[in-house]
C-alpha cells in the first residue's frame, strides 16, 4: 500500500506518535519534502486533504522545463535553477521525464529581433552546461517540421529541447520512494502518507508555538490530534488557509492556467511548437503528450472558491482556439474538436499593485511563523531544490537530521536490468517501471496476455488499473482514472466506454460492492463532465451544477 502501512487503518494507528515532521499537502512540494527528509533519517507524516496530486500537481502543463520565457522577465536565477533541475530529472527519471523538442517560429514584425532570441537560447543552453542546444531554420525548413503551421509572415525559427512528464505519476513516484526508502537505506527514517486526511486546525503548545495538527479522516469521519516537532505547510494555492489560523496576512495570488486536449489524429504534432498569441503576444504552446495533443496555457486570476474544482472558462477556450486558428489555419479547429479540458491553480506569491499575472515571479518562498513553516510558489521542475530549502530552514529544530547535501537525488535509479514479458517492448517496459516501479513487470508476467495490451492507440495498458487499485491508496474512482492512470484526460467522454472492463479488473481489488461501484461511477462521470469535459460537456453540466 502507498500509505506506508499494510492498511489505511494501520497507517492511522501508526500516526499516533510524535513525528519529526508533519507535512501538510500531498502535491509535488510535499512529496519532495517527505522523500528528502526520510532519506535524511527523519520520521515524516504527510497529510493530504483530498487525493495525492489532486491540486495543482496533476493539472500542470506537464512540462519539465527551464522556463525560457522567464529570461524575458529577467528571472535569471529561477531559469538557472530550473534548467539545472531539468537536467537532473532527465538523468534520474528516464521513462517518466522525457526530452521534448520545441519549435519556436519567428515572424516579421516580432517585438524582438531573431538575434535576441538566439542570444536567449545560447544562455539557455549554457545554463544546461551545453553551449549550443538549438538549431536555426528558415521558413521552409520550419514548415517541413510542422506542416500545419501557417507561413503568414513566417521568417524561420529555432528548435531547442526541454522535457515533459506525467505530473501526477511523478508525485506518486516521489511519495513511493520516500515511503519505501527504509528498505534500501539503513539510515533512512520512516514515512507515512495519507490522502483524504484534512487538517482542520493547528495545535499549539503553552508558548503558542505550533506543535501539531487536528485532522479528520474524510473516509471514516474520525478525528485525530497529531503531534510533530516541525509542521510544514506545503499546500500550494491553499497555503493561506493555515497561515491565517496563526494570524498571518494572506500572500498567495491564485492564478489559473487552463488547457485543451485534442485527439492526435485531429491535431497531429510530433514536437512542441511555441507561438505568440495574436491578441497579446503571450506564448502559447502545443505538443504531443501521452498519445494526444495538449494546448496551453492561460494565466489569469482565479476568482472562484478553492473549495471547488477549477475548470476552464468560455473566454479561455476562445482565447486558446483563436491562437490555434491563427497559427494553424489549415486545421480549421473548432470547439467540437476539443476532446478534453483541464485547469489548475498556480500558487504564485502576489507582489501587490497592478502586476499582470504573467509578470509575477514563479520563484518559491518560505515563511516561518510561530513554528509553522510555509513553503509555496515555485515550479514542478524545481521540487527537489524547494524540498532542500525547506529542510535547511528547519534543521535547527531537528538535531537528528542527517547532513543536507545539494547532491541529494530527486529520484531513485531503476534497476540496470529489468526483465519483462516478451510481448512488451523495451520502451513499454521502461515506461511502466518508471511510473509504477520495476515490480510491475513481474506482476505483468503473471497476467493473461490480453491484460498487457494497450488501450487502442493510447500508451496505457489494462494491467495498470489493477496494479493501481491494489497498491496505490485509491479511495474514489476519480483517483484511479484522473491521477493513477490518466484515462480521464486521454479518452473521449472520460473513458466511459471502457468502464465495464475496468470494473471487472478492479472492483474486487477495491473491495467495493455493486452499489458502491455504481455510486462511484456516477460521481466520476459527473465530475468529469463538469470540470474535464469538452466545451459542450461543460456547458451542459453548468445547467446542473456538480455536487
Amino acid at each position: 500500500m502507498l500509505y506506508g502501512a499494510p492498511t489505511r487503518q494501520a497507517a492511522w494507528e501508526q500516526a499516533e506518535q510524535v513525528w519529526d515532521l508533519i507535512v501538510v499537502g500531498g502535491g509535488i512540494t510535499g512529496a519532495g519534502i517527505l522523500r528528502e527528509a526520510v532519506l535524511l533519517g527523519l520520521n515524516v507524516l504527510l497529510l493530504e486533504q483530498n487525493d495525492f496530486a489532486s491540486g495543482t500537481s496533476s493539472r500542470s502543463s506537464k512540462l519539465v522545463h527551464g522556463g525560457l520565457r522567464y529570461l524575458n522577465n529577467f528571472q535569471i536565477g529561477l531559469t538557472w535553477q530550473s534548467v539545472s533541475e531539468r537536467e537532473i530529472l532527465l538523468k534520474e527519471g528516464e521513462g517518466l521525464i522525457n526530452p521534448l523538442p520545441f519549435l519556436m517560429p519567428t515572424f516579421e514584425g516580432d517585438k524582438l529581433p531573431s538575434w535576441m532570441y538566439e542570444i536567449g537560447l545560447y544562455m539557455y543552453g549554457w545554463m544546461g552546461r551545453k553551449w549550443r542546444v538549438h538549431r536555426v531554420f528558415d521558413a521552409y525548413e520550419l514548415q517541413m517540421l510542422s506542416p500545419a503551421l501557417a507561413n503568414r509572415n513566417l521568417k524561420g525559427g529555432f528548435r531547442f529541447y526541454d522535457a515533459q512528464t506525467d505530473d501526477a505519476r511523478l508525485v506518486l513516484r516521489v511519495l513511493k520512494e520516500g515511503i519505501e526508502a527504509h528498505r534500501e537505506h539503513s539510515s533512512a527514517g520512516r514515512g507515512i502518507a495519507l490522502n483524504y486526511a484534512q487538517v482542520e486546525d493547528l495545535r499549539r503548545d503553552s508558548t503558542g508555538h505550533v506543535s501539531g495538527v487536528w485532522v479528520v479522516d474524510r473516509v471514516s469521519g474520525e478525528h485525530h490530534e497529531l503531534q510533530g516537532k516541525v509542521i510544514i505547510n506545503a499546500t500550494g494555492a491553499w497555503a493561506d488557509r493555515l497561515r491565517v489560523k496563526i494570524g498571518a496576512q494572506p500572500r498567495i495570488r491564485p492564478l489559473r492556467g487552463s488547457h485543451l486536449i485534442f485527439r492526435s489524429s485531429r491535431f497531429p504534432l510530433y514536437q512542441a511548437v511555441s507561438f505568440p498569441h495574436p491578441e497579446d503576444g503571450r506564448p502559447v504552446f502545443a505538443f504531443p503528450w501521452e498519445g494526444v495533443t495538449l494546448v496551453g496555457t492561460t494565466d489569469l486570476d482565479h476568482q472562484d472558491s478553492l473549495d471547488e474544482e477549477p475548470r476552464i472558462s468560455d473566454e479561455e477556450i476562445d482565447y486558446l482556439l483563436n491562437a490555434l486558428r491563427f497559427h494553424f489555419p489549415s486545421l480549421d479547429l473548432a470547439r467540437s474538436d476539443i476532446m478534453t479540458t483541464f485547469a489548475g491553480v498556480r500558487p504564485v506569491i502576489g507582489s501587490g499593485g497592478d502586476v499582470p499575472p504573467s509578470k509575477e515571479s514563479r520563484e518559491h518562498a518560505l515563511w516561518e511563523e510561530d513554528g509553522l513553516l510555509t513553503v509555496t510558489g515555485g515550479k514542478l521542475t524545481t521540487f527537489r531544490l524547494i524540498a532542500l530549502d525547506a529542510l535547511k530552514t528547519v534543521r535547527r529544530h531537528l538535531p537528528n537530521m542527517g547532513k543536507i547535501s545539494d547532491d541529494l537525488s530527486a529520484l531513485d535509479p531503476l534497476p540496470a536490468v529489468v526483465r519483462h514479458p516478451p510481448d512488451l517492448t523495451s520502451g513499454q517496459a521502461l515506461r511502466l517501471a518508471a511510473r509504477y516501479g520495476a515490480e510491475i513487470l513481474e506482476f505483468a508476467g503473471a497476467l493473461p496476455a490480453e491484460e498487457r495490451m494497450s488501450i487502442g492507440t493510447l500508451p496505457i495498458h489494462w494491467m495498470e488499473f489493477q496494479w493501481a487499485a491494489r497498491h496505490e491508496a485509491i479511495v474514489h474512482l476519480d483517483d484511479l482514472l484522473l491521477r493513477r492512470v490518466r484515462l480521464g484526460l486521454l479518452a473521449p467522454d472520460g473513458g466511459e466506454k471502457y468502464l465495464p472492463r475496468i470494473r471487472a479488473l478492479v472492483q474486487s481489488e477495491l473491495g467495493w460492492d455493486d452499489a458502491q461501484w455504481e455510486q462511484e461511477e456516477a460521481s466520476y462521470l459527473a465530475l468529469w463532465q463538469s470540470y474535464y469535459g469538452s466545451p459542450a460537456d461543460i456547458e451542459a453540466a453548468r445547467a446542473i451544477p456538480f455536487k
